[in-house]
C-alpha cells in the first residue's frame, strides 16, 4: 500500500516578525484546542460522546493562524473536523462540549453533535458533514459580502479528498470570474479518510489546481502558525481591494486517525513521529521560551488553567439536560409559522 511520504524535520528557527501578545495568544488557543480534542477523544472512548468524532489534533495551527491574521466580521466554514475552528473564534467552550453529548445547552442546540457546529456570533458557518458540501456554501457566502458591499472575506475550508468533487471546480471558477472575497483552504493532511494523496490523485501537489483558473494559488507549510499566519494574510489583502479568491493548500498532519472509529494502520509509527518533532505548539513555545516571553513555569500555569477549563465544560456537558423530543420540530424553517408544525 502506498503511503505518503512524511517531509524531513524543518530545523526551528526563532521567529521575531511578531509580537509577543501574538506568541501568547496562539500558544494558549492551541493548548486549548489540543486539550480540548484530547478529552474529547478519552470521552469518546468511555462513550459518552457518540456518533462520529473527528479529532484536530496537530492541525491547530491552520485554525490560529488564520484568525489572528484576519478581522472581526470575516466568515468561517469548513466540514466535519470542526471542533477547533469554533474554540479559536471565541465561542464558549462549554457550548462546544454540550454539543458533542449531544445537550441542548450544546452550540447547536445538542442537533448537530460533533460534525455540526455551529456559532452565527461568531461568524462560523458550519461543520458539514457531506464531503465537500460546505466548498459552494463558503463561496455563496462570499458572494454574499460581495454583493451587500461589505469588507468581509470567508474562509472556506475543505480536507484533501474534497478537491475530487466536482464542486469544488465548480465553486473556484465562479469564485474567479466573479472575484469574489473567499479564500479555499485545502487541509492536506497526507490522507483522504484512510487513502494517501498519491494513490487518489494524478495532481499530488494540491494547490496548481487553482491555476486552472488562474487563481493565485500557494502550499503553505501548516505546522507553522506564522507561514499560515503570513499566507492568508497575503490572500486576504487581495480579497479586501476586489482582487477575488486564493487556494491554499495547507500541508498539515493529523495524529489521530480520520475518526475515533480510524485505527490508522495506513501509515508508519515512524512517518507520525517525523511530524510530531514539527509540533506547532511546540514550535511556539521553542520561540516564547528562546525569547523570554514568559517561563516554563508560567506556561505550565496556562496548560494547568486550560485543563481545568476543559474539565468544567465537561461537567457543564454532563450536568446539562438532552433536548426534548418536541424540538425535533424546531430549527426546521427560518419560518416556523407553519400550520403543520403547530398541529
Amino acid at each position: 500500500m502506498a503511503t505518503t511520504k512524511a517531509k524531513a524535520p524543518a530545523k526551528r528557527k526563532v521567529k521575531d516578525q511578531f509580537s509577543k501578545e501574538t506568541y501568547m495568544e496562539w500558544f494558549e488557543s492551541m493548548l486549548m484546542m489540543r486539550r480540548f480534542e484530547e478529552k474529547a477523544g478519552q470521552l469518546y472512548g468511555q462513550q459518552k460522546i457518540k456518533g462520529f468524532c473527528h479529532l484536530y489534533i496537530g492541525q491547530e495551527a491552520c485554525v490560529a493562524g488564520a484568525v489572528s491574521a484576519l478581522k472581526r466580521g470575516d466568515k468561517y466554514i469548513t466540514a466535519y473536523r470542526d471542533h477547533a475552528h469554533p474554540l479559536a473564534l471565541g465561542s464558549d467552550p462549554k457550548a462546544i462540549m454540550a454539543e458533542l453529548f449531544g445537550k441542548v445547552t450544546g452550540i447547536s442546540k445538542g442537533k448537530g453533535g460533533s460534525m455540526h457546529m455551529f456559532d452565527k456570533e461568531n461568524h462560523f458557518y458550519g461543520g458539514h458533514g457531506i464531503v465537500g458540501g460546505q466548498i459552494p456554501l463558503g463561496t455563496g457566502i462570499a458572494f454574499a459580502e460581495k454583493y451587500n458591499g461589505t469588507d468581509h472575506l470567508c474562509m472556506c475550508y475543505m480536507g484533501d479528498g474534497a478537491v475530487r468533487q466536482g464542486a469544488f471546480h465548480e465553486a473556484l471558477n465562479l469564485a474567479m470570474t466573479m472575484k469574489l472575497p473567499v479564500i479555499f483552504v485545502i487541509e492536506n493532511n497526507g490522507y483522504a479518510m484512510g487513502t494517501s494523496v498519491q494513490r487518489t490523485s494524478n495532481v499530488t501537489e494540491l494547490y496548481v489546481l487553482g491555476e486552472a483558473y488562474e487563481m493565485p494559488s500557494a502550499a503553505v507549510d501548516a505546522m507553522s502558525v506564522e507561514a499560515v499566519h503570513k499566507a492568508v494574510e497575503e490572500a486576504a489583502g487581495r480579497a479586501r481591494k476586489g482582487d477575488g479568491p486564493t487556494l491554499l493548500e495547507f500541508r498539515t498532519y493529523r495524529y489521530k486517525g480520520h475518526s475515533m472509529s480510524d485505527p490508522a494502520k495506513y501509515r508508519t509509527k515512524e512517518e507520525l513521529e517525523e511530524y510530531k518533532q514539527r509540533d506547532p505548539i511546540e514550535q511556539v513555545r521553542d520561540v516564547i521560551l528562546k525569547n523570554k516571553y514568559a517561563s516554563e513555569e508560567d506556561l505550565k500555569a496556562i496548560d494547568l488553567k486550560i485543563k481545568e477549563e476543559v474539565k468544567g465544560c465537561v461537567d457543564f456537558a454532563e450536568k446539562s439536560d438532552f433536548p426534548p423530543a418536541s424540538d425535533a420540530y424546531t430549527d426546521v424553517y427560518a419560518d416556523q409559522n407553519y400550520p403543520f408544525i403547530n398541529n
